[in-house]
């Protein structure tokens, strides 16, 4: 007999759960390489970040992941630099790179802590000049500053509101020599318009907001299966509402631009997305970290100070 889950007096089925489970997965099946990216960020990393790749295997297989896509999404992780593997007869050892390090900083940041906000009204902008960057590093340049918070204003024309916040410019030397980078104020006109006003066009903010409209319609029935003022029983449904949890706002805040709420229309689905992130987390982070455990063994080592800081204290 499955077992059941109390949601505000009621029973709720571990089956009702699964059922939602296999819902999501199916309403937007995650890329095997992306979703491994999203499960060593969240739970391998604070544990070391170091692991048997057969242990791999047994997490994702929970995610709906085959062996083969794990080796799959593996290998391509390490050819991209991300990871670095080490063979000890016939298993294989994996821990991240340096690059992958700084990789997962800077989403961590981003995925866990709210978003700061000391905005004066001044905007940093980069001109690529066509006659400085080719069409081809225009294209990696936009993705790169869009990450970064960037919002394309016209062709070659990239702008940012400028907080003390914010990080440095993330361009090698010699790409940056290429670039003019100046300053300016809110009443500053690109193409005959002022920054302010061609932000929501600029930035994305329609269809970002759409993103996460759909993100707390899918997720708030999630968090309705799991709350009960207890802790849920079936560990492994928590680690995999978990995992999906932030593989989903992981994805959407790779398009959110992050901007002051001076710029952001008074009814940003933003904020109440980090709201739901951070409860519905808090929620199910402990038995899913027992799950770990079980799946792990001696690979589950022990948690980092900077786990505990997420989402404004996990405990």
């Amino acid at each position: 007999m499955p077992k059941a889950i109390s949601v505000s007096g009621r029973a709720a089925p571990a089956t009702a759960i699964d059922g939602w489970i296999a819902r999501t997965l199916a309403a937007d099946p995650p890329r095997a390489r992306s979703l491994i990216v999203t499960v060593w960020g969240d739970a391998l990393a604070p544990h070391g970040g170091t692991l048997w790749l057969r242990g791999l295997i047994g997490l994702m297989g929970a995610l709906g992941v085959a062996e083969r896509s794990v080796r799959t999404g593996i290998y391509r992780l390490a050819a991209d630099g991300w990871l670095r593997g080490a063979a000890r007869g016939r298993e294989s050892r994996y821990r991240l790179t340096a690059t992958g390090k700084r990789a997962f900083a800077d989403a961590y940041r981003r995925i866990y802590f709210p978003h700061a906000d000391d905005w004066t009204g001044q905007w940093q902008i980069v001109i690529a000049a066509p006659e400085s960057v080719s069409a081809r590093e225009r294209a990696a340049l936009r993705d790169t500053l869009a990450w970064h918070g960037f919002g394309a204003l016209a062709p070659g024309v990239f702008a940012r509101p400028h907080g003390a916040h914010r990080d440095a410019i993330p361009l090698a030397p010699s790409t940056l020599a290429r670039l003019t980078v100046v300053s300016a104020y809110d009443d500053t006109r690109v193409a005959g318009t002022p920054l302010a006003t061609g932000a929501a066009n600029a930035f994305g903010l329609e269809r970002v907001g759409v993103a996460y409209r759909t993100f707390l319609a899918r997720y708030g029935r999630g968090i309705e299966l799991f709350r009960d003022g207890r802790r849920p029983s079936d560990t492994r449904q928590c680690f995999v509402a978990r995992s999906l949890l932030i593989h989903a706002f992981r994805r959407v805040l790779l398009r959110d631009p992050l901007l002051p709420r001076a710029l952001l229309p008074h009814d940003w689905p933003g904020t109440a997305a980090y709201a739901l992130t951070r409860d519905f987390y808090r929620l199910v982070h402990r038995p899913a970290d027992e799950h770990l455990a079980a799946t792990l063994g001696a690979d589950f080592g022990t948690v980092s100070g900077d786990f505990r800081r997420r989402f404004g204290g996990v405990d």
